[in-house]
């Protein structure tokens, strides 16, 4: 089922829900800037004000992208009801998907409420996921990815099961704003690239690994989306 989460009034829900309703041609933008879609229409499905901002987890998100997963499907990657909630999805009009986290302060990234919160046997099934995707990335696979980096860690295996494991054309965007003062959020990039780096420490992550192009890091300044509405 779709979580029904409402006009956002703070922080990167906010912010998310303003660019795609408003003025989608900034965040489209920047996505263009840092990825190989340049040339793509990027058309948002979610979160969408006509449908109460709704966000998309479990197999509801593949249905809302209109997507199969034929060749492993989800219920045999991934426990039901413990999947991402997705801040927006989106398609371009070639076909790629776009799957969107935000963040617009650094302590979202981690702690302690970002822990795995499943109780076995779905712990199990996350933690045979996760060995999966960690050998694949050339991970450490000493390192705990269902702790404070949880979050990162299994958006990072959806987009595994659906790029390398279905063959589909998928886009992990993760969506940075600067300048959120109420959030007490970063003015600058290199703060993000900063902690970006240390989350990819955290979780034993190479710099570079076989998703490494498909896991987009864009920036957007909320004085930029305050100028246009």
């Amino acid at each position: 089922m779709p979580s029904t989460r409402g006009k956002a009034y703070k922080g990167s829900q906010k912010w998310l829900q303003i660019l795609v309703n408003n003025c989608p041609e900034v965040l489209n933008r920047e996505i263009a800037r840092r990825s190989p879609l340049t040339a793509e229409d990027i058309y948002w499905l979610s979160p969408l004000q006509k449908e109460n901002y709704r966000e998309y987890y479990d197999k509801r998100f593949l249905d809302e992208l209109g997507i199969s997963l034929e060749k492993r499907p989800l219920e045999s990657f991934w426990p039901s009801r413990g999947g991402p909630h997705w801040d927006a999805l989106g398609r371009t009009d070639t076909g790629r998907i776009l799957l969107v986290e935000a963040k617009s302060h650094i302590k979202e990234m981690a702690g302690r409420s970002r822990r795995c919160q499943a109780k076995p046997p779905s712990r199990r099934i996350i933690e045979n996921a996760f060995a999966v995707v960690k050998k694949e990335l050339g991970a450490n696979l000493d390192t705990d990815w269902l702790g404070d980096h949880y979050q990162y860690a299994n958006r990072l295996a959806h987009l595994f099961l659906l790029r390398t494991l279905n063959d589909l054309s998928a886009f992990l965007i993760m969506l940075y704003f600067l300048d959120d003062a109420e959030q007490g959020g970063p003015s600058t990039i290199a703060e993000w690239q900063d902690a970006i780096a240390e989350e990819e420490k955290a979780l034993g992550i190479p710099q570079e690994h076989s998703l490494s192009n498909f896991v987009i890091h864009a920036f957007i300044d909320v004085n930029d989306i305050e100028a246009r509405v």
